[in-house]
């Protein structure tokens, strides 16, 4: 990622580990319940954790993020063995929705960050910015043969859109960095909350709803 001031720095590292170890546990977990062994687990963990990342990178022309980061890799490895040996009932619920939730609108704003300081131009931007935090789970659920994400009715890919948009409007207004992106943040991350709570979505033609 280009430089930023160590502060600032530090937040995206810390989010950006974050959000990769909620995105592989998403992946870890599904494919525990499709009763897959552990190294399936694995994969999965890698490329939903991961998979958002690489694409963004690729189009971007950087070089793909988690190859030369020593970290990435065995976050992502480490995350199945959590859930290999903990309780399935401490996974059921909602709390990893919404912990994705929190992944979904930090990468949001990352994946968007990261493009506009590689020079891309704003509206790619933010689209490189939805692409971060939501192809992972795509690829994630398309070899699980799994809905994608993509046609749920709860706003997911909307979520992702408003935080990158907010993230490219408040960076072109040179609004404070760490201000924007936490303002993006939340407003990604309660879009999504609220999609869940209230089963909120988008009307589509044939009256029908969808994302």
């Amino acid at each position: 990622m280009p430089p930023t001031v160590p502060a600032l720095a530090e937040l995206v590292r810390v989010l950006d580990l974050s959000g990769i170890a909620v995105f592989a546990l998403t992946g870890a977990l599904l494919a525990a319940r499709l009763r897959q062994d552990f190294v399936t687990m694995c994969f999965f963990a890698l490329v939903t954790g991961v998979g958002g990342g690489s694409v963004r990178d690729l189009l971007i022309g950087a070089r793909v993020f988690w190859i030369h980061d020593p970290l990435v890799a065995p976050v992502c490895l480490a995350v199945p063995l959590l859930a290999w040996f903990t309780p399935h009932v401490w996974w059921q619920g909602r709390l990893l929705e919404w912990a994705d939730a929190a992944g979904l609108a930090a990468y949001s704003v990352l994946g968007t960050v990261k493009a506009l300081g590689y020079g891309v131009p704003p509206v790619a931007a933010a689209l490189m910015g939805v692409i971060t935090a939501c192809v992972g789970g795509i690829i994630r659920d398309v070899l699980a043969g799994e809905p994608s994400i993509l046609m749920r009715r709860e706003l997911y890919v909307t979520a992702a859109a408003l935080t990158a948009t907010l993230a490219v409007v408040g960076t072109l207004l040179h609004l404070p960095a760490a201000l924007v992106w936490a303002f993006a943040a939340l407003a990604g991350f309660a879009l999504r909350g609220a999609a869940m709570h209230w089963d909120l979505a988008l009307p589509v033609y044939g009256g029908r709803k969808a994302d």
